[in-house]
């Protein structure tokens, strides 16, 4: 679709060939970059499930025709702007909260868990502090076309819980979704990867968010909301359902917000994730990336840096399997994943005056497979990475840096990413067991961005919520 909106945007006819199941994704991608109705040609079965000469002859007797349909029709027909859906202040249902949730529930808007109905006089009371303009619109889906809006924000926040002083950072958040750095509209890729928010600053204690003990599990008010209603924002207004634009053949659980431990890393003086990834240091930020799965690095023994490392590097080596395409495939050096150390492990490392580039730097020794495995990961067992080339001959072509042609033995270790700073390192947990958690990263399907949260009150009420507006004078 990418090709076909750059061809149509200086004019040239496009048709788009998908597979099928993939139709409503693609028009729903269009839609959202300002081109509706871009012309499609489906093709019929999986083309993974097909051998070559089964593919050529279903391709000549469907595709073909449809590509020619395509570029020869003179109009296709749009999406209608009269949907059916529901202006911001319908009211679309009355009754009992029962009622409003078996509502929300039939029409997909809800999680599966039940809602806090969001009614006009809630969504004033969320926003009533705030002074922001409930229209102000922030950008635009990419997924769906559909406005970011301030309103939108607050009636999902209602939904999921949200407090009322988690606007700045459900704001954050939204500015994450709309920075094409992200790319949000990947949500819905088929192998399910789903956000993950990493949380840092010096008054998210204040806000009640939790760092400590079973931080990634749901029960702190704060991290349970704020991350559910990420999934929700998804689903409402980026269109991420199976009906509209989620092609996740499994997907993941809700993944409740991970909050930093600040008062350790003050203590060892280790900068956040989030300064690591730009932000200005003392900032509240939100850091979001996909992760597509992890692995626990449980009971890691040993009271010196050198103990613990080489467990912590295998933890990391084997959550990466497929997504070493984001190395070389389907993105360049664009894998980065993500280790969270408790606490006492990071003080491990502090106290024998390793720093954070000090760890990475140990990891990409230790986070190594045979090459090729590597090699059987991004080709081989994937049809993600054409050409199917060895290690030594990406080297050669300047594709990879030398690390990864360091002999030409198929058994020889090579790294798990192009550089130490690839790997992202968190600490949180319970501040007394020496765990740690390996997540597995999906690349430029949600690349790793961070915002700085804004906790200035608002000055752009330009218009309340009954329509009455300002007019300066």
């Amino acid at each position: 679709m990418r090709a076909a909106i750059a061809a149509e945007s200086i004019g040239i006819p496009s048709v788009s060939i998908v597979c099928e199941g993939f139709e409503g994704q693609a028009l729903a991608t269009a839609r959202g970059h300002g081109h509706d109705g871009l012309a499609l040609a489906v093709t019929e079965g999986h083309v993974d499930a097909m051998s070559t000469d089964e593919l050529v002859a279903s391709f000549r007797a469907t595709v073909v025709d449809r590509v020619i349909a395509g570029l020869t029709v003179e109009s296709v027909e749009g999406h209608d702007d009269d949907s059916g859906e529901p202006a911001a202040l319908d009211i679309v249902v009355s009754g009992s909260i029962d009622d409003v949730n078996r509502y929300f529930l039939d029409r997909g808007w809800s999680d599966g868990h039940p809602v806090v109905p969001p009614t006009r006089e809630r969504i004033e009371t969320f926003l009533a502090d705030s002074g922001h303009d409930p229209w102000k619109v922030l950008g635009v889906a990419s997924s769906s076309g559909r406005d970011v809006t301030v309103w939108s924000i607050a009636v999902n926040a209602v939904m999921a819980g949200c407090r009322p002083e988690h606007l700045p950072v459900l704001l954050a958040l939204a500015e994450v979704l709309l920075d094409p750095a992200y790319g949000a509209e990947h949500s819905g890729n088929t192998t399910g990867a789903d956000a993950l928010i990493v949380l840092n600053g010096p008054t998210t204690a204040a806000l009640g968010f939790h760092h400590g003990a079973a931080v990634m599990r749901e029960g702190a008010h704060a991290n349970t909301a704020v991350g559910r209603w990420l999934r929700l924002y998804l689903r409402n207004v980026f269109g991420f359902t199976s009906d509209e634009h989620d092609k996740a053949t499994f997907g993941n659980p809700a993944r409740v917000v991970l909050s930093e431990d600040q008062a350790c890393l003050d203590e060892i003086g280790w900068t956040p994730l989030s300064v690591d990834l730009g932000a200005p240091i003392g900032a509240d930020a939100v850091s979001v990336a996909r992760m597509n799965s992890g692995t626990i690095i449980g009971s890691v023994f040993g009271s010196t840096p050198e103990e613990i490392v080489p467990y912590l590097g295998n933890g990391l080596a084997r959550t990466a399997a497929w997504d070493l395409t984001h190395v070389y495939g389907l993105g360049h050096d664009q894998f980065a994943p993500l280790l969270v150390l408790s606490p006492i492990l990071a003080r491990t490392f502090a106290r024998a005056g390793w720093s954070k580039a000090d760890v990475r730097a140990a990891l990409f020794g230790h986070a190594r497979i045979p090459a090729s495995t590597f090699e059987a990961l991004i080709g081989e067992w994937s049809n993600l990475t054409a050409g199917r080339r060895r290690l030594v001959d990406l080297v050669a072509a300047g594709l990879l840096p030398p690390v990864f042609a360091a002999s030409d033995d198929p058994q020889r270790l090579v790294p798990i990413v192009t550089r130490p700073e690839r790997i992202r390192i968190a600490v949180a947990g319970d501040p007394t067991r020496t765990n740690a958690y390996a997540f597995s990263n999906d690349g430029p399907h949600g690349w790793w961005t961070t915002t700085v949260i804004d906790h200035t009150p608002a000055s752009d009420l330009v218009c309340s919520v009954d329509g009455s507006c300002r007019i300066d004078r």
